[in-house]
């Protein structure tokens, strides 16, 4: 007979003070990870954008991130909402919480205004656009950038961002996971992006902490500035805090729960 697991589950949305706003993610403590197909099953089954594996380890935590696709190397949202569940329910003394990652070792504690993620800063160079860009957006940016993990289009308002209705069969075919697009926001954000990655099983990602490792660099050095409010302009939209510190990126947002349960696998 097969042996049957039986753990706690909190899904919240992440990045958002109002409930069906921002990125819901399940969280998932665990004692010890199973087989990575079986988290792969898990995370397919809630159908989440992310699903966060949580594993104790001393006084700090393992975690890993799923998408009902794949495993990914950094999640914003994910990690926000890791957070919460420690401080909130886990370890409701706690102040501030490791998490090693396959992106090392992420910082969070609390702030006045939620909770605060420290990670590493992704900046990226301006090049030429691949053939099939502008196709697969649907429109021209001004400028395109790239890092190893996404492209970033440059738009000239936040009106484009809105209205912009990408290809996703062809997003899904560009040689980076994600596709990044932004411009100048509208009061009161400095910035708003939208984040693109079909390829990872997501055509939408509704707000995206990784995408602002990007974000957050590009926009301080045009705006001279390293404190920045951003908005993701998805349909069930988030909102954030960036900060620059050198090669790190930190990242400010609320958490809202939404179910709290048992999962049997």
């Amino acid at each position: 007979m097969a042996t049957v697991n039986r753990t706690r589950i909190w899904q919240l949305d992440a990045f958002t003070s109002q409930r069906f706003c921002g990125n819901p993610a399940a969280v998932m403590p665990l004692d010890r990870f199973p087989p990575d197909a079986v988290m792969q099953q898990i995370a397919a089954e809630n159908n989440l954008s992310e699903t966060a594996f949580l594993v104790a380890e001393g006084g700090d935590y393992r975690l890993r991130w799923f998408t009902p696709d794949v495993e990914v190397p950094l999640c914003g949202h994910a990690t926000l909402a890791s957070a919460a569940v420690v401080m909130e329910r886990l370890e409701p003394e706690r102040r501030e919480v490791v998490f090693h990652t396959a992106s090392g070792a992420l910082q969070a504690r609390r702030s006045a205004d939620g909770y605060v993620l420290n990670f590493p800063a992704r900046p990226c160079e301006r090049i030429a656009a691949p053939p099939t860009f502008c196709a697969a957006l649907g429109a021209e940016p001004v400028e395109v950038h790239a890092d190893a993990y996404n492209y970033l289009a440059l738009f000239e308002n936040a009106a484009a961002i809105r209205q912009l209705d990408p290809n996703f069969e062809a997003v899904a075919r560009l040689d980076r996971g994600g596709l990044i697009v932004t411009a100048p926001g509208d009061a009161p954000y400095d910035f708003v992006s939208r984040y693109f990655t079909p390829e990872k099983g997501i055509p939408e990602d509704p707000v995206t902490g990784s995408a602002h490792c990007a974000l957050t660099p590009f926009w301080s050095k045009r705006l001279n500035k390293t404190k920045l409010r951003a908005h993701q302009a998805s349909k069930r939209g988030g909102d954030l805090n960036c900060r620059l510190l050198g090669d790190r990126v930190e990242l400010e947002g609320r958490c809202v729960f939404f179910l709290e349960g048992e999962v049997e696998f």
